[in-house]
């Protein structure tokens, strides 16, 4: 008998609950989609919301490994994809030399002197991995247009080799933090979430798990604090990973409750805040307007 999708979908939330990962029912589903469609996905999203985790929580509750593309301005082939050993080709050439014999190229430019970097991992595993290619525009529009190819036909052109086929089609996890725009071609290759920052019981949640010796009492109020730091204009709104960096600083001053502790958040706000203009705008009267509206 076929699984229900709606147990499915909890089966997948129960998943990434058990490795620490607090899904949505939207997430689940569109992970779901992804398995299914064998489709990349592509997150969406300010830097901080917990995109790249999506990735290592597949990996840890898949028991799959996974291998990851950290993109940057000037990404080229040589260290997203391969290179050739040099040395070693070298030492081979001269070794043969010496013995007389005759150097072929295909004998240098084989498989043997490849140096497979994260995308020729990917696809030259026995076994499925997760793939996570991370902040991809941050990457130039030439290095987008070679993924087409692996995306689409998972398989790499190497002009020495000729095309190598993946052994396996990896899981694979495309963010975007919208430092420059993506493609159209590149979008219609990959299923699309968009992920915002939690809601205040998802962040609850997450801090719970992540933390489960910290009050319920400061929980709420560390949540319900930085949820209406985010509303104020900032120029970089604290993500998830400064929330939980926030409250374990909260717990190793012994804090209980925030209302009676206002030197200590101002002395603690380096945990949340990452711009000199976002200390300046939240002074002692900011922070006295916020402690007013806990709960």
């Amino acid at each position: 008998m076929t699984q229900p999708v709606s147990d499915k979908i909890t089966e997948i939330q129960r998943d990434l609950a058990s490795v620490n990962y607090i899904a949505d029912p939207a997430l689940a589903t569109c992970l779901q989609l992804m398995s299914v469609l064998e489709k990349p996905l592509l997150l969406e999203g300010d830097a901080g919301v917990g995109k790249t985790e999506v990735a290592k929580a597949l990996s840890r509750a898949s028991g799959r490994k996974l291998v990851r593309l950290q993109c940057y301005e000037g990404l080229d082939l040589a260290s997203a994809v391969y290179e050739w050993d040099y040395q070693r080709q070298l030492l081979a050439i001269r070794m043969m030399e010496s013995q007389g014999k005759t150097t072929k190229e295909e004998g240098i430019f084989s498989q043997r002197y490849l140096l497979e970097r994260p995308l020729m991992q990917a696809i030259s595993s026995e076994e499925p991995v997760v793939l996570l290619i991370d902040e991809i525009d941050r990457a130039d529009e030439e290095f987008e247009a070679f993924l087409l190819e692996l995306l689409s036909d998972w398989q790499i052109s190497v002009p020495e080799l000729g095309t190598v086929k993946a052994k396996s089609r990896p899981t694979v996890v495309l963010t975007a933090n919208g430092t420059r725009e993506l493609s159209d071609a590149l979008r219609r290759r990959c299923l699309y979430f968009y992920v915002d920052y939690p809601s205040f019981d998802k962040e609850l949640r997450i801090l719970r798990t992540k933390i489960p010796e910290l009050q319920n009492s400061l929980a709420m109020q560390v949540v319900a604090f930085v949820q209406r730091l985010r509303e104020s204009e900032l120029r970089k709104a604290p993500g998830i990973a400064e929330t939980l960096d926030w409250a374990t600083a909260l717990l190793n001053l012994q804090v209980q409750d925030l209302r009676t502790a206002p030197h200590i958040i101002a002395d603690t706000l380096v945990c949340l805040l990452k711009t000199q203009e976002d200390h300046v705008t939240t002074d002692s009267e900011a922070i006295a307007e916020l402690i007013k509206r806990l709960r």
